[in-house]
C-alpha cells in the first residue's frame, strides 16, 4: 500500500477501530484494500500485526493508515530495529511523521496487540494469520468483546471448545473464509438457530445439509497412482486462488477441505455427517446449504476473497465495492460443473471427517501434525503423498481428550508435532525436487 488514507470518521454502523492481525499476508493486504474503499465508514486502524518477513510493506500500511501499534510475531529486538529503520524511510519518503508509538515483539506480540487495544463490541478485530499459532489471539479478541472476522480456521479447528466458552455474545464470530461466509449468507434464506453465527431469521432450523465445494486444487483428476513426485512448484500452482505456501499446499491435498469441513461443524452447529464436499473447478458457487423441503441456496460470486472480507467487517450489512469486485457476467454463456470427490485419490477430507468424530483434541493433532508436514514438504524432505500419510499416523496414534482446557490443547499440539517430525525423520532424509 502507498501514500496516505484520508482521515476517517466511524458510522453508526460501522465498528469505531480495527485490529489487523497477519497485515502483510494475502488476507491482510486485501482487507487494507477493502477498507480504503469503504472511506468514511471504514474503522480507524488501532493495531497491525505480522510475521515479520516484510518489514517494508509493514511500514508503509503502518504509515498510509496512521497505526500507533505494530506486532511482529516472528522475532525479537532486532526485527523491531529492522522495522523502525523501514518506518523512518517511509516517513522520510512521504515527508510525514512516523505514527507509531509502540512495536512490540515475540511469539505473543500479537494477542498483546489484541489485548491492550481497549477493544468493545463496537470494534473488530481481522484474524488473518495463517497456522495455529492464531489460536490466542483469536480467545483474546472474543473476550475483549470485539467483533470477530476470522480467515484463521486454525484456531477453531484446533480450540473449538475453547472458542466457544470466550464468545461473549451471540454472533460475535463472522467467518471470512469464502465458503464459511457463503454459507452464511446461504442461512439467511430459512431458520437456524444453532451455532455461532446469530440467525437471521430465529426458530428450528430448517438445515438438511451443508455443501462446501473445492476447485480440486492443481491435481484434480488424477488418480493416487500418478501422485508420486510431486514437487513444490506444482503444489503452489493452484489453479484459482493466490494464497500463501501452506494455505495453497493444503488446498493441493485438500487437507484445507477437511478443515474447513471441521470449521462449519463448529461455526454452523451441524453435524459432520450432515456436511459433504463437491470438486467445483469454476470457484464460482462458494459453498450451499440444503434445507429440508428439498431446496438448495448457493451464493455465486467471483473467486475474490475482498467479497467475504468486506462481509466480514460489515456484516450483515452488504458494502457497496462496485469498481473493487467485479461480478459476475450473466449475459455471457457459461458452464459450471460439479464433480464428486475422489476419496481415494485425496483422503484427507475424509480423514478429517473421523477426526471431528473422534474426540475434541483429534482435530488439534491433525492441524499439527500437517503442519509439521507440509513445512517438510517444502523444505525438500519428504514426498508430497507423505504429507497426509503422515497426517493420519500421528491421528491414529492419539487417544484422544473429552474436555481439554488451552493448556491441555497446547500440550496435544506439541505431541503432535514432535511425533510427526519423528515420522518425517523416519521416511527419508533425502532431499526431493
Amino acid at each position: 500500500m502507498t501514500g496516505h488514507a484520508p482521515s476517517r470518521s466511524c458510522s453508526p454502523q460501522s465498528p469505531r477501530r480495527l485490529v489487523l492481525l497477519g497485515s502483510t499476508g494475502s488476507i491482510g493486504t486485501q482487507t487494507l484494500e477493502v477498507l480504503a474503499r469503504l472511506d468514511q465508514a471504514a474503522p480507524r486502524v488501532a493495531a497491525l500485526a505480522a510475521g515479520g518477513g516484510r518489514l517494508e510493506l509493514l511500514a508503509r500500511q503502518a504509515l498510509a493508515w496512521d497505526v500507533p501499534v505494530l506486532a511482529i510475531t516472528g522475532g525479537g529486538e532486532e526485527l523491531a530495529e529492522h522495522l523502525r529503520e523501514a518506518l523512518a524511510i517511509a516517513a522520510a519518503q512521504a515527508g510525514r511523521p512516523d505514527p507509531v508509538t509502540t512495536i512490540l515483539t515475540g511469539p505473543d506480540a500479537a494477542t498483546t496487540a489484541v489485548e491492550t487495544a481497549g477493544l468493545g463490541p463496537d470494534d473488530t478485530v481481522v484474524n488473518g494469520i495463517t497456522g495455529s499459532v492464531g489460536l490466542l489471539p483469536t480467545l483474546a479478541a472474543l473476550r475483549s468483546g470485539a467483533r470477530l472476522a476470522l480467515a484463521n480456521k486454525e484456531s477453531l479447528v484446533v480450540g473449538g471448545a475453547l472458542v466457544r466458552e470466550a464468545l461473549t455474545r451471540p454472533g460475535q464470530v463472522v467467518p471470512v473464509d469464502s465458503e464459511h461466509s457463503a454459507i452464511a449468507q446461504a442461512l439467511a434464506s430459512g431458520r437456524h438457530e444453532r451455532g455461532l453465527i446469530s440467525p437471521v431469521v430465529s426458530g428450528h432450523s430448517e438445515v438438511r445439509r451443508l455443501v462446501l465445494t473445492a476447485s480440486g486444487g492443481p491435481f484434480r483428476g488424477r488418480r493416487r497412482e500418478s501422485l508420486t513426485g510431486i514437487s513444490a512448484a506444482a503444489a503452489l500452482k493452484h489453479p484459482t486462488w493466490d494464497m500463501g505456501p501452506v494455505v495453497t499446499v493444503n488446498s493441493s491435498t485438500l487437507i484445507n477441505k477437511g478443515l474447513e469441513l471441521i470449521e462449519a461443524h463448529l461455526l454452523f452447529d451441524v453435524v459432520p455427517e450432515q456436511i459433504d464436499v463437491v470438486v467445483h473447478p469454476q470457484s464460482v458457487i462458494h459453498s450451499m446449504v440444503e434445507f429440508t423441503d428439498g431446496a438448495t441456496i448457493a451464493q455465486a460470486s467471483p473467486p475474490d476473497m475482498r467479497l467475504p472480507i468486506a462481509l466480514g467487517l460489515t456484516w450483515p450489512e452488504r458494502p457497496d465495492l462496485s469498481g473493487l469486485v467485479t461480478p459476475n457476467d450473466w449475459r455471457d454463456p457459461v458452464s459450471w460443473t460439479f464433480e464428486p470427490l475422489d476419496g481415494e485419490a485425496f483422503p484427507a477430507v475424509d480423514l478429517a471427517r473421523s477426526a471431528v468424530a473422534a474426540s475434541a483434541t483429534h482435530p488439534a493433532v491433525l492441524n499439527a501434525a500437517n503442519e509439521q508436514a507440509v513445512a517438510a514438504f517444502l523444505g525438500g524432505r519428504i514426498e508430497w503423498l507423505d504429507i497426509v500419510e503422515i497426517d493420519a499416523a500421528v491421528v491414529g496414534e492419539h487417544e484422544g481428550l473429552s474436555a481439554p482446557g488451552l493448556d491441555d490443547v497446547l500440550a496435544v499440539e506439541t505431541w503432535a508435532r514432535t511425533r510427526a517430525d519423528e515420522l518425517i525423520a523416519a521416511r527419508n532424509g533425502g532431499t526431493h525436487s
